[in-house]
């Protein structure tokens, strides 16, 4: 299977494994992405989504030879789905970035509201160099990195490391190869331990306020936290806070707790 999939503690962790081929993305595994994101948002047993990639490659973008085959108008459909995923996604998305991400590779890097990636990590948008452009992936790194550093970026191929993407915002935590998987995972899961109201009406404030003016930006916010604050997650988070103690929300898939008592 080119997509591993497991899921635990509430992280539905989706794992590219097509090493012989640096984990590059054909349909197969654009459409298997984007149906478990889809799928995963009205999933009460799932809080988060942590994506990463067996090998030293997290992916070397699209897979070049089918892009020049029959099926290239259904690689680019695909491709558009896994592109936009991340900007509506109301399930946090952690991305672990284990070695290079290159084009495409570098487009599901920027899907993640989290990211990790190991020291020494190399990432680019190469597409210059085989008479392309990274039209699928340029939105989503642009809103990441800004529109000047994804032009320059896009225009010279130039390759920058996980530090260099830490620095300017792409990526939130920098470790060493030895630690990057179980580093991503504890953050995922401790993302997943969340209040789910809250997760999600922030997640959605998140997405949709970048779309409005200032002002309804501010209606939207009024709205979704008086739905927080009248959940009884808001009241049983207060009471744990005075009674110096970790929360139990609620809302959370009954029986979660009893199952995950250790990281209760």
């Amino acid at each position: 299977m080119n997509i591993l999939i497991t899921h635990k503690h509430r992280v539905l962790q989706l794992v590219l494994n097509r090493q012989e081929k640096r984990n590059a993305l054909n349909a197969d595994m654009c459409r298997t992405l984007v149906k478990e994101v889809s799928e995963a948002q009205s999933r009460d047993d799932v809080g988060s989504i942590l994506i990463s990639a067996v090998g030293t490659v997290f992916c070397s973008g699209m897979d070049l030879d089918e892009a020049r085959g029959p099926n290239e108008a259904n690689l680019t459909a695909a491709h558009e789905a896994l592109f936009t995923m991340g900007s509506t996604s109301i399930k946090p998305i952690v991305i672990s970035v284990n070695g290079a991400a290159l084009g495409g590779g570098l487009g599901l890097v920027a899907q993640g509201h989290v990211v990790l990636a190991s020291e020494g990590a190399i990432m680019s948008l190469p597409e210059i160099r085989i008479g392309l452009w990274p039209f699928l992936v340029y939105r989503s790194i642009e809103a990441a990195l800004g529109p000047r550093r994804t032009l320059a970026l896009s225009l010279t191929a130039s390759v920058f490391h996980a530090e260099e993407g830490k620095q300017w915002g792409l990526v939130d935590h920098v470790a060493p190869p030895a630690e990057i998987a179980d580093r991503a995972k504890a953050m995922a899961r401790e993302l997943a331990k969340s209040s789910p109201i809250a997760i999600s009406a922030g997640m959605q404030y998140f997405h949709e306020s970048r779309l409005l003016k200032w002002a309804e930006a501010g209606v939207l916010a009024g709205k979704l936290r008086e739905k927080i604050m009248a959940s009884k997650d808001f009241e049983e988070g207060c009471l744990a806070f005075k009674q110096h103690r970790d929360a139990h929300w609620p809302s959370m898939p009954e029986g979660f707790y009893e199952k995950n008592k250790a990281l209760s």
